[in-house]
């Protein structure tokens, strides 16, 4: 059905008058008059008789004049949905518990009237081809994954280089450090069960582990994070990493630990990545928000996967 000659049958039967309706829709009285006449032959009766006094709604027009309304709403719903600065901005995350979750939250605060649909996609293949597709408005990723290329279009700005800490219970070995080098771990299991192949974290921890000589255990099924918690709490030899500012609560009586790792501090690369081409007006907003929000490095030298470090596009 032609929603333009929808929209001109509404026109007329909201002002009671031909011309009227043509002042309204800038339009010629001609032009009006053929809309309604093809809206008719389509629906095969008559909708408006011409009076005296204009133009008046027959049964029949009055019958389908609701039905036109909600045919004019629903289309402006399906435009605001994916209208720029109407519809939410979809952003994708690794995980609703990482720091770049937090930082979204904060986002929102200072930003209330922006609608936020956040997503979290497996990997960061997936996520840069979202991107590319325009499923998703931007990620939040840990690039490149080795040999992997950020396709022509795509804009990549670091946001944010996240120290880990060791996360142990009370009877672990280093729950009592006050920091621990990466080279100390060497031996120790470090339990990571949602690490998935094929994803830029696995390999960032791959990575870690063949530098300084981890075990990165990954066994067991995955039953989120309370049963991680639960499990290393217990442990005197199980350990995880975290980063200081992943929003984890855990009950007051497993007295857990948070250990900073230093000389190198391992750090996890976050960038945000977008097409270059995206006009909604709150990617711009997130940007400039991302920009003014300062993350202090971790004192000393750092680490990262020679893969992390800095990609470029094409690159």
């Amino acid at each position: 059905m032609d929603l333009n000659a929808v929209r001109t049958f509404v026109a007329v039967a909201d002002a009671g008058q031909f011309q009227m309706a043509a002042v309204d829709l800038s339009l010629t009285q001609q032009a009006v008059s053929k809309r309604v006449a093809a809206l008719e032959r389509e629906l095969g009766v008559r909708l408006l008789t011409r009076t005296p006094r204009g133009a008046e709604l027959t049964i029949d027009g009055q019958a389908f004049l609701a039905h036109a309304r909600s045919l004019l709403q629903a289309a402006e719903r399906a435009r605001a949905s994916v209208r720029p600065g109407s519809r939410a901005l979809r952003v994708d995350v690794v995980g609703r518990r990482v720091s770049l979750a937090g930082v979204l939250r904060d986002f929102h605060r200072v930003h209330p009237e922006i609608a936020l649909d956040v997503v979290t996609l497996l990997g960061a293949e997936e996520a840069v081809a979202a991107v590319r597709d325009g499923t998703i408005d931007a990620t939040f990723r840990a690039v490149t994954m080795p040999g992997q290329m950020i396709p022509e279009g795509i804009e990549i700005t670091p946001v944010h280089d996240e120290p880990l800490h060791l996360f142990t219970g009370p009877a672990h070995p280093f729950a009592g450090a006050a920091a621990v080098t990466p080279a100390e771990l060497a031996g120790h299991r470090i339990w990571m069960p949602g690490n998935v192949p094929g994803t830029e974290w696995t390999a960032y921890y791959e990575a870690l582990a063949a530098d300084f000589g981890l075990t990165i255990e990954t066994t067991g099924p995955n039953f989120g994070v309370e049963a991680l918690i639960d499990t290393i709490a217990a442990s005197s030899t199980l350990a995880t990493f975290l980063g200081p500012q992943t929003p984890i609560v855990w009950p007051a009586g497993y007295d857990m630990r948070l250990v900073p790792l230093r000389d190198p501090a391992p750090v996890y690369p976050h960038s945000i990545l977008w097409r270059a081409d995206n006009p909604h007006p709150a990617l711009t907003a997130l940007r400039a928000y991302l920009a003014s929000v300062h993350h202090d490095p971790p004192a000393g030298e750092t680490w990262t996967p020679t893969w992390a470090r800095r990609p470029t596009n094409g690159s």
